[in-house]
């Protein structure tokens, strides 16, 4: 049960990240859609590094 709640956690917050690269991001088509293949597949390990490494600088 627990686990089955932190899938779905991570699965929200990386959609949230694909929405807020896609809303914000400054680089071209490409970057975004590499950036959210990343968030995507790792889910919340490209959670973390999105929110604190590169969230102000893309």
């Amino acid at each position: 049960m627990l686990g089955t709640i932190i899938y779905v956690l991570g699965i929200v917050c990386a959609v949230w990240c694909v929405l807020d690269i896609f809303k914000t991001a400054k680089c071209g088509l490409l970057g975004k859609i590499i950036a959210s293949i990343l968030v995507l597949a790792f889910s919340w390990i490209g959670f973390a590094i999105y929110y604190f490494f590169v969230r102000g600088k893309i």
